[in-house]
């Protein structure tokens, strides 16, 4: 039976190919204490559908070269683009509403006096 494993995409710079990081918690066996792990593998991606930030679903396949094992099965879901930009963006929204709503409301009390 292949491996199926769920990851991110971490690089999709090479032509049909996609790096993909699996992390996993796991326990040690003599202290019990959890830690995470992460790997990364290569898998063909033969189309170029997926992109870095993509939650991917591969599946083990025989070897494509020296490192690839693994073939994309799915895109379970696409990234939303860079947290960098949505900081950003919410940044400069809470910014302009309170500059807009003051002249507003300054400027109808200047009306009213």
């Amino acid at each position: 039976m292949a491996k199926v494993l769920t990851g991110i995409v971490t690089s999709d710079v090479r032509d049909k190919t996609i790096t993909v990081t699996v992390t996993s918690r796991e326990t040690h066996p003599i202290y019990g204490k959890q830690y995470t792990v992460s790997r990364k593998y290569q898998a063909h991606d033969p189309k170029n559908e997926a992109g870095k930030g993509d939650k991917v679903q591969i599946s083990e396949i025989r070897p494509v070269s020296k490192t690839k094992s693994f073939q994309l099965e799915s895109i379970e879901e696409r990234a939303k683009g860079s947290v960098e930009l949505k900081e950003e963006t919410e940044l400069v929204e809470k910014k302009e509403a309170p500059k807009a709503a003051a002249p507003k409301k300054a400027g109808a009390e200047k009306e009213d006096a």
